[in-house]
């Protein structure tokens, strides 16, 4: 979970730098004395629409790592700005639609090929470059096991777990139908809790656009902390 929002933070970090670099003009741009908590805002203001929500939740529910708290209440935050075309009930249905497409990815994935080769497939460069490993896959085919087709409704809310429990529903074989049911329970509440941060974001933009400059500051100093962790965990692993 911690890998996945430091990647984020810094592909995010990484896209807001060249956006935010001057463009080859005498005279500064008004955006130059944003904060990078602005420029965000500015950022998913200028990319954020349906479709977009749509295929990063279908990436979150699937193997790739991106966090869907970085997706929704951002989503949601900018609908609640003057003049947006987004609603947030459609941020929510279009959130369960691509989580849906996304899981259902992985079900078939892992029926299709079995066993044997998606637990290789997870301890390859490959796998380990989506973040994953036999022993994550192990916890979520344990979790399964234990609770049953209920499981692809209640795994949605347990981080690790919520992207890769439709992994072992396609191995199990779980009934195609059932499993949509539940993810899409799952998936729509857990959306509609992120809506809800969103939301009480958006009600106070005004203090977070006065204390942004802080707040940004804060934010960097979070992700070195966790770049660092990041490296000195896999120097440690290594040895």
């Amino acid at each position: 979970m911690i890998k996945k929002i430091l990647i984020s933070f810094v592909l995010a970090f990484f896209v807001l730098s060249l956006k935010a670099a001057p463009e080859t003009q005498p005279v500064a741009s008004a955006t130059d004395t944003l904060s990078f908590i602005q420029h965000v805002e500015v950022w998913y203001e200028n990319n954020t629409n349906y479709f977009s929500i749509t295929v990063l939740m279908a990436c979150e529910s699937s193997i790739l790592p991106v966090p869907s708290e970085m997706v929704i209440p951002p989503a949601v935050y900018v609908a609640m700005t003057p003049g947006s075309k987004l609603s947030i009930f459609w941020i929510i249905i279009f959130g369960t639609i691509g989580a849906l497409i996304g899981a259902s990815f992985n079900y078939l994935m892992s029926m299709w090929l079995g066993r044997f080769v998606v637990y290789k497939f997870a301890d390859s460069k490959v796998g380990k470059l989506f973040l994953l490993n036999s022993e994550k896959i192990k916890h979520a085919e344990a979790y399964f096991n234990e609770h049953g087709k209920t499981s692809t409704f209640v795994g949605r809310f347990i981080p690790v777990v919520r992207h890769l429990i439709s992994i072992p529903a396609g191995l199990a074989r779980m009934n195609y139908l059932n499993f949509l049911l539940y993810t899409a329970l799952g998936a729509g509440l857990w959306n509609c809790a992120l809506a809800l941060l969103g939301y009480f974001a958006g009600r106070n933009s005004a203090l977070i656009n006065k204390y942004s400059h802080e707040l940004s500051y804060a934010f960097l100093v979070i992700g070195a902390i966790l770049l660092v962790w990041l490296i000195v965990k896999t120097i440690r692993k290594k040895k």
